[in-house]
């Protein structure tokens, strides 16, 4: 899958904006702050209705204006594809998929599958578990439409049970329905531990081979799921905390509350890694999700780069650039010299300055 191009209308610094890129590599660069990582933002909202930086809608509209619009043209195979996505202010997105509307965001994740990587994705080894789980739920709601189902309803679930423990407070005779709140979320949250467990398994058979070629040969990088609770105990752990729940006010048991560890030569790097081992494990699990997708989805990514080679050393950078091979690669950055440096081919070159994209080798 590729994309041939992108029209915004009030999207953050883009009064209007179209650009058709090339199926190879697109270099987006300019100073800081023009808007470069807008039109990677974009397109990865086109494709999983989430910005990569968490930022709601309303947050993505211009200041004076009520709505925005992403339209995308998508081709795999020789077959175009229009995806149009209408953000508003006061109500949920509305996306159509050639011009025929769909009922839940959740319809067209799968359509298009994206990796991004941002000079943030650096620190997720060492960041809290927070960050590794959204990269697993990102990765996977793209992958398994079923997962998305399961992590949606788990989430409504407890949201309404931290809700429920927040009233009881007041209301102790809500205790008798938190039992019914419960038995959903061992449903839910058993299936998607199932799930990121398996995950985990199939991401370690693809990032072992990388990470180790990546260092040199020197390291040998394996995962380990650490599931908040075990299935078979859920629903023990589910009765034995309800008291603690009702007094701390929120939910203390679940998936919600796993974590990752990134194990070199039996060496916790998230606590104990040099940064470079962490900067190293980072890059080796974004090489590895390209890997996942080909391998799950029988297609090829997008590859997003916001200005991460400025991150990397010479040599990482090397290996970053031969291991995009036939991908589709839309790249920012603040100048062109690192490029040359790496002998690197680049399609098309945009320039991007406060708002204005301008291509500057158009055939």
């Amino acid at each position: 899958m590729i994309i041939k191009s992108i029209e915004l209308a009030d999207y953050r610094n883009y009064d209007t904006l179209t650009m058709q890129f090339d199926k190879g590599t697109n270099i987006l660069y300019g100073d800081n702050a023009q808007g470069k990582t807008n039109i990677l933002e974009a397109i990865y909202l086109a494709a999983t209705t989430k910005s990569h930086k968490g930022s709601k809608d309303k947050e993505i509209i211009q200041f004076d204006k009520e709505e925005a619009h992403i339209r995308t043209y998508l081709e795999k195979e020789g077959i175009e594809t229009k995806v149009d996505m209408h953000l508003r202010k006061a109500k949920s997105k509305g996306i159509a998929i050639d011009g025929q509307k769909i009922k839940k965001a959740a319809d067209l994740l799968g359509l298009c599958n994206v990796v991004f990587f941002s000079p943030e994705d650096m620190s997720i080894i060492k960041n809290g578990p927070a960050e590794r789980r959204r990269f697993v739920d990102m990765e996977l709601c793209q992958l398994d439409s079923f997962y998305l189902y399961n992590l949606n309803h788990y989430n409504k679930i407890v949201n309404q049970r931290n809700a429920l423990l927040k009233n009881m407070y007041l209301n102790p005779d809500l205790k008798e329905t938190l039992n019914i709140w419960d038995m959903q979320l061992v449903s839910y949250g058993s299936k998607i531990i199932e799930r990121r467990r398996l995950f985990v398994e199939q991401l370690n058979e693809i990032i072992f081979e990388i990470h180790k070629k990546l260092s040199g040969n020197r390291e040998e990088l394996h995962i380990v799921y650490e599931p908040n609770v075990e299935i078979e105990d859920f629903e023990k752990r589910m009765k034995y905390s309800q008291e603690r729940d009702i007094k701390a006010k929120m939910t203390t048991v679940g998936p919600h509350r796993d974590d990752f560890s990134f194990v070199v030569d039996d060496v916790d790097i998230r606590k104990y890694g040099s940064q470079g081992q962490q900067r190293t494990a980072a890059l080796s699990l974004k090489l590895s999700e390209i890997e996942m997708v080909k391998k799950l989805s029988k297609d090829t990514p997008i590859l997003l780069l916001d200005d991460v080679l400025s991150e990397l050393d010479s040599n990482r950078q090397n290996y970053l650039l031969n291991s995009i091979g036939e991908i589709q690669t839309i790249i920012t950055c603040t100048g062109l010299e690192e490029f040359v440096n790496n002998r690197f081919e680049i399609n098309k070159v945009f320039r991007v300055e406060n708002g204005t994209v301008t291509c500057m080798n158009e055939q």
